[in-house]
């Protein structure tokens, strides 16, 4: 099969969209298919190559995002059709479609490609976040989009239930993979650990994008408890907010690979206070390497954590619940481990390739619907 992954965000990019989109062409090789990816172009001077690629990529020119550099937004370029054509693509997959993605929805609408489309990123939530308006158009947008596709992938119940409500057709639950090689209890490291507690303190860690939708500062009262330490790690606009909010705090900034599997298995406590994730990748990460979660009550947290066995779940945007149950679990470090425990044991089915397999299988299941559609006309 002959795929086109057309995605708003690809390594060297550090974030779930990326990851996401590295992870299904890595898998699509190892199963003989052969993919091909359409992503913005990285900032000037990045290396591109930071993060070998399992397959062709076309860079397509792009602009930092106002107020946010950090995202990059894709042109309008003949590069994106002309990758379709050349490739020859059985089916176009659309990663998070925003802009290069509805580019991607109209050039495989021309060619009468197959298009499925991955729902990833709450457009509704950042709409309320950063303009404190335009939920209402930024459903419009998503249902303009996903409703052209043959199928849109909800990664979650909770996000799935969000489309249908809005009248997004089609749509069916995917949910995303772990790396439980990478991500293990075995790499907890006694050594960070007394760097980053050197008095045996609690450690209780965040790892994600420091952004104003990411609501960290709600970690302000858990700085302040007696025997916990919090330590973040990330980078985004909010850092220099941050710095001042949680007093205290180790900030480590971005970390990826081993590195990053280290810090995770070296943490007592993964607390996740975001509440616009349509499913919270960091969330099974944390799982796998055996620790226990505190998160929100909303949205993919709500299918990863099993409130009372792998953690907890609170309201969102309640800092005093989350200090609460962060002051609950510290309290008891034989319910820590049990949680540890129990995460572990639920995620480790959920690899890459198991998820990857039934991403294929959709796939198909548009192919032939598609075939089936023809013979009837």
């Amino acid at each position: 099969m002959r795929v086109v992954i057309v995605t708003e965000s690809f390594p060297p990019d550090v974030n779930g969209v990326a990851h996401c989109a590295v992870q299904t062409a890595r898998h699509l090789v190892d199963r003989g298919h052969h993919p091909l990816v359409v992503a913005p172009a990285p900032a000037p001077g990045t290396k591109a190559d930071a993060l070998e690629a399992p397959c062709p990529v076309v860079r397509v020119p792009s602009l930092p995002l106002p107020g946010y550099p950090q995202v990059r937004v894709a042109l309008p370029s003949r590069r994106l059709a002309a990758a379709l054509t050349e490739h020859r693509a059985d089916v176009v997959h659309l990663a998070s479609p925003f802009v290069l993605g509805v580019r991607g929805m109209a050039a495989a609408a021309r060619f009468g490609i197959p298009a499925v489309a991955v729902y990833q990123t709450d457009l509704a939530g950042y709409a309320r976040t950063y303009m404190g308006a335009g939920e209402a158009a930024a459903w419009r947008r998503i249902r303009s989009v996903h409703s052209a596709a043959d199928r849109t992938l909800a990664p979650s119940s909770a996000a799935m239930h969000d489309l249908e409500a809005h009248g997004v057709p089609r749509v069916r639950l995917w949910p995303r993979g772990v790396d439980t090689v990478r991500f293990r209890p075995e790499h907890r490291d006694g050594a960070l650990r007394r760097e980053l507690a050197p008095n045996g303190e609690l450690i209780v860690g965040y790892v994600g994008r420091l952004a104003p939708e990411k609501q960290v500062e709600l970690l302000a009262g858990v700085c302040g408890l007696e025997g916990v330490r919090v330590v973040v790690v990330g980078d985004g606009p909010s850092r220099p907010h941050l710095d001042e909010a949680l007093p205290g705090a180790v900030f480590l900034g971005r970390r990826t690979g081993h590195d990053l599997a280290r810090i995770f298995a070296s943490l007592d406590l993964f607390a996740h206070t975001g509440p616009f994730e349509t499913f919270c990748q960091t969330v099974q990460e944390a799982m796998a390497s055996g620790v226990p979660v505190v998160a929100p009550a909303a949205g993919g947290p709500l299918d990863l954590v099993a409130h009372g066995r792998t953690g907890l779940l609170v309201p969102p945007r309640d800092a005093d619940a989350v200090t609460e149950a962060v002051r609950t679990l510290a309290a008891d470090p034989g319910l820590l481990a049990a949680y540890g425990a129990a995460g572990r044991a639920m995620v480790e089915g959920r690899t890459w390739a198991a998820v990857g397999d039934q991403l294929i299988a959709h796939y198909e299941d548009v192919l032939a619907a598609r075939k089936k559609t023809a013979v009837a006309v």
